[in-house]
C-alpha cells in the first residue's frame, strides 16, 4: 500500500493546526461527474425533472451553460483528470484512455500499474476487468494514479492539514475513480467481471469491513434475468423513436424496450447493469455507505467525496444520446441524485455541503442519425485507415509499416523503420497526412509540428493542449463533425473529437453562500479545481491553469 503522511509531520501539525476552510461551515465537498452528460441534455429534459435532483443545482446554484473542455481528445480519463487537476492533458499527462507504449511496443492503459495489483474481493470470482479488447497487456495489471503527473484538488486538500481531510472517490469505472481520488485519496469502482466494488493495493492492504459487508449483499445481482422498462417519469418522453439500425448487440439486452438482463454466466450481465439505471443507483448507494462508515463530513476538517456516474455514457455508446434509453437514464439519474442529496442533508447537513457537478465529455449522435438530416457523416476504422496508409507508403517509399500503431486519435510512426530506408520523416508525415485527409470522414491530420499550411489552424491549440512528448503520437487525426473514428468492435457511438458536441458539458456549483445564477459566458473545465481551491482557501493543484469562477466566489451582498 502507498506510504502515508509522515508521523513527524502529523505530530507537528497537530500542535497548532486549525481548519483551513475559508468557509468554516463546509464540512464536505461533493464533486459529481456524470460521464458523457453533454451540456444540452439537462436543458432538454429539465421539464421532466423533480424539484430536488438536477434542479437543485440548476436553480439553486450557479449554472454555467457554456462550459467546455479545452483539449482535443474528449475521452473519459482526459476529462476526469482535467476536472480533478485544473490542468490540460499536456500537463497532467492523461492524453487518452490508452496510448502506445513505445518502450514495450504495446498499447498501455492509462491507470495500469503492475506494482499495485488488484485487491481480490473475497467471495467473488472473475479476473481483473479488461476495459478495452485491445488492452490485453493491461488486463492483468494493477491500478494506480502513477501516470497522473499533477496533483488534484483532493491531494491539495489533504496536504493542507496533514491528512486530516478524508478523500474518497467512487465510480462505475476504474479510471474515473482513480483520476478523481488523485494520489492521496481512496478509490473504488465496479468490476464488470463480478459486479463488486473493488480497488487495488495502492489504496488498501485489505478491504475495510464495510466494503466486504456491502459487496456480500451482491446488490448488482438484483436485475438478473429481469426486464428494464421506462420507469422514471410520468411525463411524456421526448425521444420515443422506432428501432435504430446502428444500435449494436449487447448480449440479451436487445435494441428497444424492454431490455432483458441476462445472468452472470453470460459474461455481459454486469456490463448490462452499467448500461442501465441500476448501475448508477448502486454507485450512489455505495457512496452513501462510504459517507456513513468513513465519517465523511463529521468533523471540522473538510472532507472530499467524488462520485462519477457512468450510466449516461454507457447508454450513449450503445443507443445514442438522443435515444429513449438515454432520456430514461438521465431521468433516472435525476431521481438518484435527489435521493443522494436528501441523504447528505440528513447525514452531514445541507448547510455543510459544497457541490459541484460537471461531465468528462459530451457525445455525438450516430452518423446514421445525422445522415437522416442531410449531413455527410461516415464511419472509419482505425485499422483500415492504417493498413491503407501503410500500403501506399510501402509502395512509394519502400518503408514497410511506417505507421507502427494507430490508436485514436494518434498515429505513431515507426521511426527506426523510416530511418533505416533513409527516407525523410517529414516527407513521410506529409504523405500520410495527404492519404488520411483524402478519406471521407477525416477533417484533419496534424503532425506534432504542424505542416506550414496548417499553422494557425482553428484546432491547433486544442491539439497542442493534448500533447505530451512521451505519450502522444506523431500525427493527431480528427474526424469530420459527427463522423465516427474508432477500432472495429461493438461500440455504436463514440466521443473523443474536439467538436462542440464533445467539449460542451455542464458546470454547476451550489452550497453555502452561493447565490443562484445562470451564466452564459464561456468558461472551461480547468476552472473547477481552481475554484474549489479558492473556496477552501488552499493551494491550487500543481499544474492548474484555470481561473476562479467569480460568480461562485464573490464578495459583498
Amino acid at each position: 500500500m502507498k506510504r502515508s503522511w509522515s508521523k513527524a509531520a502529523t505530530i507537528l501539525l497537530s500542535i497548532s493546526a486549525t481548519p483551513v476552510s475559508a468557509k468554516e461551515d463546509i464540512r464536505l465537498v461533493v464533486q459529481i461527474t456524470v460521464d458523457g452528460l453533454r451540456g444540452d441534455l439537462i436543458s432538454r429534459y429539465k421539464a421532466s425533472f423533480g424539484e430536488f435532483g438536477f434542479k437543485r443545482l440548476m436553480e439553486g446554484g450557479v449554472w454555467y451553460m457554456d462550459a467546455h473542455h479545452r483539449h482535443a481528445n474528449t475521452e473519459t480519463i482526459v476529462g476526469h483528470a482535467t476536472l480533478a487537476t485544473g490542468a490540460d492533458p499536456s500537463e497532467h499527462g492523461m492524453i487518452g484512455n490508452a496510448w502506445f507504449n513505445r518502450a514495450e511496443e504495446r498499447l498501455g492503459y492509462n491507470i495500469e500499474d503492475p506494482d499495485y495489483p488488484m485487491l481480490p474481493v473475497p467471495g467473488f470470482g472473475g479476473d481483473v476487468d479488461q476495459v478495452d479488447p485491445t488492452q490485453a497487456a493491461a488486463a492483468t495489471s494493477g491500478r494506480s494514479p502513477v501516470n497522473l503527473m499533477a496533483t488534484t484538488f483532493g491531494d491539495e486538500l489533504s496536504k493542507s492539514n496533514g491528512g486530516r481531510s478524508k478523500v474518497f472517490s467512487v465510480s462505475g469505472k476504474d479510471r474515473s475513480a482513480v483520476a478523481m481520488a488523485g494520489h492521496a485519496g481512496k478509490a473504488f469502482w465496479v468490476s464488470a467481471a463480478t459486479g463488486a466494488f473493488e480497488t487495488s493495493t495502492f489504496y488498501y492492504d485489505a478491504y475495510p469491513d464495510w466494503v466486504l459487508d456491502w459487496n456480500s449483499e451482491r446488490p448488482a445481482d438484483a436485475k438478473i434475468e429481469s426486464e428494464w422498462w421506462p420507469e422514471c417519469s410520468d411525463t411524456p418522453y421526448l425521444m420515443d423513436k422506432e428501432e435504430r439500425s446502428f444500435v449494436t448487440n449487447l448480449g440479451t439486452f436487445g435494441r428497444t424496450f424492454p431490455h432483458f438482463y441476462g445472468a452472470p454466466d453470460d459474461g455481459l450481465y454486469y456490463t448490462q447493469v452499467l448500461v442501465s439505471p441500476h448501475g448508477d443507483r448502486i454507485t450512489a448507494d455505495f457512496a452513501k455507505t462510504a459517507v456513513k462508515e468513513e465519517g465523511l463530513g463529521d468533523d471540522e476538517w473538510p472532507d472530499y467525496l467524488s462520485v462519477s456516474f457512468s450510466g449516461v455514457d454507457a447508454t450513449n455508446h450503445f443507443f445514442g444520446p438522443s435515444s429513449l434509453e438515454n432520456e430514461e437514464m438521465v431521468r433516472c439519474l435525476d431521481e438518484t441524485l435527489e435521493g443522494f442529496f436528501s441523504f447528505l442533508d440528513k447525514e452531514v447537513g445541507r448547510e455543510n455541503v459544497l457541490y459541484v457537478l460537471s461531465a468528462d465529455h459530451g457525445m455525438p449522435e450516430a452518423p446514421e442519425e445525422m445522415a437522416e438530416t442531410g449531413l455527410s457523416a461516415f464511419r472509419n476504422s482505425t485499422e483500415a485507415l492504417m493498413a491503407d496508409a501503410n500500403t501506399t507508403i510501402a509502395d512509394e517509399f519502400g518503408v514497410n509499416a511506417a505507421i507502427q500503431f494507430f490508436f485514436r486519435p494518434y498515429v505513431y510512426l515507426d521511426h527506426r523503420a523510416i530511418e533505416a530506408t533513409g527516407a525523410d520523416r517529414r516527407v513521410i508525415e506529409r504523405r500520410i497526412v495527404e492519404i488520411l485527409m483524402a478519406k471521407p470522414g477525416i477533417e484533419l491530420a496534424m503532425p506534432t509540428e504542424p505542416l506550414e499550411e496548417q499553422q494557425g489552424h482553428t484546432l491547433q491549440e486544442q491539439i497542442r493542449r493534448n500533447y505530451h512528448p512521451t505519450r502522444s503520437g506523431d500525427i493527431y487525426v480528427v474526424q469530420t463533425p459527427y463522423s465516427y473514428l474508432f477500432e472495429d468492435g461493438p461500440i455504436a457511438v463514440m466521443h473523443g473529437s474536439p467538436w462542440r458536441y464533445d467539449t460542451h458539458v455542464p458546470i454547476m456549483f451550489t452550497g453555502p453562500d452561493i447565490k443562484p445564477a445562470q451564466v452564459s459566458r464561456r468558461v472551461s473545465t480547468v476552472d473547477v479545481a481552481v475554484t474549489l481551491s479558492t473556496i477552501l482557501g488552499i493551494s491550487q493543484p500543481s499544474s492548474a491553469v484555470g481561473e476562479t469562477l467569480k460568480e461562485v466566489v464573490r464578495s459583498g451582498p
